[in-house]
């Protein structure tokens, strides 16, 4: 197909969902050069990253190539969320100003740690982190994040992972729309996290799709299969939850 015209469907769909070319970037484990050229028309992206790219924009490959007209709504990613125990203490004894440059720092480092294992930072949310890792070895990459965070962060961090289909998209008013995820795992990587800071002693939390996409069984400590059906969620069937541990015996 013409040049041109993939260039303005990468283009279209990328905004459409409020993605930058280096979120797309950080996504796919290219550089913000290459998403950028294909943008300009100036090349075409390689057959091997075809499919991931067209998972993060919610298309089809057939639709990027013009052989086709589906428009998936969700694609599968790994949810990545953090929260720090005490940080409500902390907003107490703090001025706001203060509690808000503390906020930032450790954001700064959260975002930068999982930036280097391709995450799409999502929001920030009072201590929350919330990010999405997709394409080749998503489960990997974000269990090897959430690994480092928990090393690098000078927090009492608590992170918990969930892996399956999210949709991605522009949410609430045109004028101030902003990206978010949704679906299933998502609530429930949110309530893992509810595990993780009642009962992770490693502080990290990941369901079992994860481990078993990234091949980490031997990082798994304690594993509970939890029922979440009284939450109001949504969540229908009981979830295995797994305490990753931080180091491998």
């Amino acid at each position: 197909m013409v040049l041109d015209e993939l260039a303005r469907k990468i283009r279209a769909q990328r905004e459409k969902r409020g993605l930058k070319q280096q979120d797309v970037a950080n996504a796919l484990r290219l550089s913000p050069q290459a998403v950028s050229k294909w943008e300009r028309g100036e090349n075409a992206p390689d057959i091997a990253v075809l499919a991931p790219l067209a998972n993060l924009l919610g298309v089809t490959t057939d639709w990027l190539l013009s052989t086709g007209a589906g428009l998936p709504d969700v694609f599968e990613a790994t949810v990545l969320v953090s929260s720090v125990q005490g940080a409500y203490r902390k907003s107490r004894n703090m001025k706001p100003r203060d509690f808000a440059t503390w906020a930032n720092g450790l954001f700064y480092m959260l975002t930068e740690v999982t930036l280097r294992q391709g995450a799409v930072p999502i929001k920030y949310m009072g201590d929350q982190y919330l990010c999405f890792f997709s394409g080749p070895l998503h489960q990997g990459r974000a269990l090897e994040a959430a690994l480092a965070a928990s090393e690098m962060v000078a927090e009492d961090l608590r992170i918990a992972l969930g892996s399956g289909e999210i949709y991605l998209g522009a949410m609430g008013h045109p004028d101030y729309a902003r990206p978010d995820i949704m679906g299933e795992v998502v609530n429930v990587t949110f309530l893992a996290l509810g595990w993780a800071e009642a009962s992770s002693g490693s502080g990290i939390a990941a369901t079992l799709p994860v481990i078993e996409g990234a091949g980490a069984d031997d990082r798994v400590g304690r594993r509970e299969e939890v029922s979440f059906t009284s939450t109001g969620k949504g969540v229908a069937a009981p979830v295995t939850i797994c305490e990753v541990i931080r180091a491998a015996p």
